[in-house]
């Protein structure tokens, strides 16, 4: 296997849609395979990234690909046949600490009989390229920009809409297959029975399936707590501050993934900001839940003066406002400074019955919005995380895309759209 760092560093250096490409082309002269499949659960848009044979890509199913991690318990290799575009083939597996598996399809053999251990090499080898990837693939998450807590959020809102929806539809349709097939005037036993059967495994297979797609973005309350206490290690270790934590309850609603990485991000800020204060010696960390949002309360017993920094506040709102939340600084001089938030566990409702809101991409989607709640284009920028010359490019093909030429018009047009409904 190339060990070239400059190599290296192009795979990690390409943008998140090509790093199936570029980790595929460095791999291919070691170990050629015909397509290779990254399953990383952190980036919720595109959990799935693929390159290689068209056609297998093409049928490569994410439930595929779950029951292929769960192979490896932790980190490692193995070389296993598993159920790929719906049919078994030859792989090599590779698990990183991080969760991120990455997939070979149909892999050539390097082992010969005068170099028996080539493949054992090669496995060892590919782990740690593998595990160095997957920290490059978590990093979005890990610092959940506003810009990646939006589009987390958007995305998670149209898949709860599209679930639901087809739970909806498939259970009507099944239930009432099953009332009628049920009917004691039914003639034809067995094909009744038969029936019955068919219908009632569609019943478990489409619950399964909802329940696939809830466990995979969304991560326990607990797990995500300690998650948090994990990163937090490094991060205090050398400093003399005694943080307490307070856990969340174990019956606590689980996190959506966008949530959880947010939290984290917005409690690791805090606690930075809190530290570098002088005279700052404990914090308590304090995760709960209502039902209906993450309350996170970070307290300190630092100067009491509010003075997290502007920079510090301005991107804990970013992050906050990027996912409907809410945030509020308390402070008391002489007894420390308290920061408390609160974040929705459920996404916003979509648009997906408006037919002016169809018209735009999930970004123009995004910039409409907020400039129907008031913002300018300086504030989208910051909001966003964008230039404010990408926003300007944004606003103009709105005002294209819905027939307008002014930003009032823009808001009163989406505001009597939503009149009507």
């Amino acid at each position: 296997m190339p060990t070239s760092i400059a190599a290296i560093a192009d795979v990690v250096a390409a943008p998140l849609p090509e790093i199936a490409r570029s980790l595929s082309e460095y791999l291919a002269p070691t170990i050629p395979h015909s397509a290779l499949i990254i399953l990383a659960e952190d980036d919720v848009s595109h959990p799935l990234k693929l390159h290689g044979d068209p056609a297998l890509a093409s049928r490569v199913a994410l439930s595929e690909m779950v029951e292929a991690r769960a192979l490896l318990s932790g980190p490692g290799v193995l070389r296993a046949s598993v159920e790929v575009g719906g049919a078994a083939r030859n792989t090599v597996l590779a698990r990183a600490e991080t969760g991120p598996l990455l997939v070979l399809v149909d892999p050539v053999p390097a082992a010969s009989a005068t170099d028996p251990d080539a493949d054992v090499r090669a496995d060892a080898e590919l782990l740690q390229l593998w595990r160095i990837v997957a920290v490059r693939i978590r990093q979005p998450a890990r610092d959940a920009s506003p810009s990646y807590l939006l589009e987390s959020r958007a995305a998670a809102g149209v898949r709860a809409e599209v679930v639901a929806e087809l739970s909806d539809t498939h259970s009507r349709t099944l239930e009432a297959l099953l009332a009628v097939l049920r009917s004691p005037s039914t003639d034809d036993h067995a094909a009744r029975q038969a029936a019955v059967g068919v219908a009632a495994h569609a019943m478990v297979q489409l619950r399964t399936s909802t329940d696939l797609v809830r466990t995979f973005t969304e991560e326990p309350v607990t797990s995500a707590f300690e998650r948090l206490r994990d990163d937090l290690v490094p991060l205090v270790r050398y400093r003399d501050v005694d943080v307490q934590f307070v856990e969340p309850p174990v019956d606590g609603r689980a996190l959506p993934s966008e949530i959880a990485h947010g939290a984290r991000a917005i409690v690791r800020r805090a606690i930075l900001a809190s530290v570098e204060q002088p005279g700052t010696s404990r914090v308590r960390v304090k995760w709960d839940c209502d039902g209906r949002n993450l309350l996170i309360s970070v307290r300190d017993d630092g100067p009491g003066d509010a003075s997290l920094g502007h920079d510090a506040l301005d991107e804990l709102r970013q992050r906050v406002s990027a996912v409907n939340g809410e945030m509020t600084l308390a402070a008391t001089e002489g007894w420390g400074s308290e920061l408390s938030v609160v974040m929705p566990l459920d996404p916003p409702h979509t648009h997906g019955d408006d037919p002016l809101i169809a018209r735009l991409g999930p970004r123009e989607v995004q910039i409409l919005e907020l400039m129907t709640q008031g913002l300018r284009n300086r504030g989208i920028a910051a909001r966003l995380g964008i230039s404010e010359n990408t926003v300007k490019f944004h606003v103009s093909k709105v005002f294209r895309k819905l027939g307008v030429t002014s930003r009032s018009e823009a808001t009163a047009l989406i505001a009597a759209g939503r009149a009507h409904r």
